[in-house]
């Protein structure tokens, strides 16, 4: 079971699916993880390489995103998602993820100390049992990891 945020601060890492639920789209389903980022029961990282693909995204013609509302969905990403630029220092060999795209989403989370990476995407949560074993943080969709905490 995963310590209360009480117990120990979670350091999250969220894919940019997740971020497009909760920023662009505002999915209801994710309000309790909204509010816990917001009240900071947790924390999220990122660093450049991902934010940059946040940013490209925004730019997505079939998204429902245009000039006006973009600049707030990007502060919205700033406000609550904390810029870190952790260097691999710890020497741990990460599981090559299926789509070379998502890969800096697990080396962020092992660089940056995370203890989860919340996403949808399937490539990434085929990583889950192997980033697991190793020990290093847990990768799992938003439902499943609203349904381990006590926010």
């Amino acid at each position: 079971m995963i310590p209360k945020p009480s117990e120990k601060r979670l350091v999250l890492v969220l894919d940019t699916n997740v971020c497009l639920d909760l920023f662009v789209f505002q999915d209801r389903r994710w309000d309790k993880l909204l509010a816990a980022l917001t009240d900071g029961r947790c924390s999220a990282i990122t660093k450049t390489s991902c934010r940059e693909e946040w940013l490209a995204v925004l730019h997505y013609p079939q998204l429902p995103i245009n000039d006006d509302s973009r600049p707030g969905m990007i502060a919205a990403f700033d406000r609550l998602i904390q810029w870190q630029q952790p260097e691999s220092t710890s020497g741990i060999k990460l599981p090559l993820c299926s789509d070379p795209d998502d890969q800096q989403f697990l080396e962020l989370a092992r660089d940056g100390q995370a203890s989860h990476l919340i996403t949808k995407d399937k490539a990434l949560l085929k990583c889950a049992r192997k980033v697991a074993n190793m020990g290093l943080f847990q990768i799992m969709t938003p439902e499943v990891f609203l349904a381990s905490v006590d926010f």
